[in-house]
């Protein structure tokens, strides 16, 4: 039995952003912050999930910024790091995801901690003026706001905290609301994952189309 369906790429994209911007209710965020909202909707299939998302103030911009000055972006999960579109950067910016280097299960071991977690620390030496993405494990967001309580860690330029889940998710977005440290965004609740933190990514890299 053949089926009748759209076959045509390029009306499929026109009428899938056509069709948020219809039913999303976008109307409290800026024009940097829809484009980004905008992508998060399309890559979860979920309208009303603008409700859930939350950027202080001149989040995208300061992020933005940053990438147009050769700032790395470190991710907690290889399915964030291996979704961000490298034509898209604005200056080949390097895309860094340490959760499988070599020792981290030790280092895991030694900090009392989980493996994402711990890959952190590996970041340090590259933190200073980086974008963060977050988009799997809570407790690589809990450590993270743990190492920039000390005033010596190296300050990010912007957190993209969307970790997703049962345990512990709403709330290390939560604690990253109420102590953002340098410009973030969250999504509220359980919500998150790597496809919406690739697509915010990937909208913070680009121009408004």
């Amino acid at each position: 039995m053949p089926y009748e369906y759209e076959k045509n790429g390029q009306a499929i994209y026109d009428e899938s952003f056509a069709t948020i911007r219809r039913e999303a209710d976008l109307a409290r965020f800026d024009a940097d912050e829809e484009q980004v909202v905008v992508r998060m909707i399309h890559a979860a299939g979920m309208v009303g999930l603008e409700q859930h998302v939350r950027f202080t103030p001149g989040m995208v911009a300061t992020a933005r910024r940053a990438m147009e000055n050769g700032a790395p972006i470190l991710c907690d999960a290889r399915m964030v790091s291996g979704g961000v579109t490298r034509p898209r950067l604005p200056a080949d910016n390097e895309v860094i995801c340490t959760l499988h280097a070599e020792g981290i299960h030790a280092l895991a071991a030694e900090i009392g901690n989980t493996r994402s977690a711990a890959a952190l620390e590996l970041w340090r030496d590259r933190l200073e003026g980086a974008i963060v993405a977050i988009g799997n494990a809570p407790t690589a967001l809990f450590h993270l706001l743990n190492m920039l309580e000390d005033p010596d860690c190296p300050r990010p330029a912007a957190i993209i905290g969307l970790p997703v889940g049962f345990v512990g998710a709403r709330e290390s977005k939560d604690a990253l609301w109420a102590a953002q440290p340098v410009p973030c965004m969250i999504v509220e609740g359980r919500l998150g994952g790597s496809a919406m933190t690739v697509a915010a990514i990937n909208a913070i890299a680009s121009r408004k189309e």
